[in-house]
């Protein structure tokens, strides 16, 4: 699955990247972003990243 970041709302706070890494990093707006799809190892900690962003930035995409 494939997670997506709003880069108009998400405010770069790292949250994201620290919950999961392997799927989020900051980007050169120092704005997060989804670098690679969430494999099944990962999938928890992207929704536990979605369920903690603080200002509703990251969502699944179909």
């Amino acid at each position: 699955m494939k997670a997506m970041v709003d880069p108009d709302t998400c405010i770069g706070c790292g949250l994201c990247c620290g919950l999961c890494d392997a799927v989020f990093r900051m980007n050169d707006e120092g704005k997060a972003e989804a670098y690679q799809a969430a494999d099944e190892i990962h999938q928890s900690d992207v929704q536990e990243a979605i369920n903690t962003c603080p200002v509703s930035a990251i969502r699944w995409e179909e």
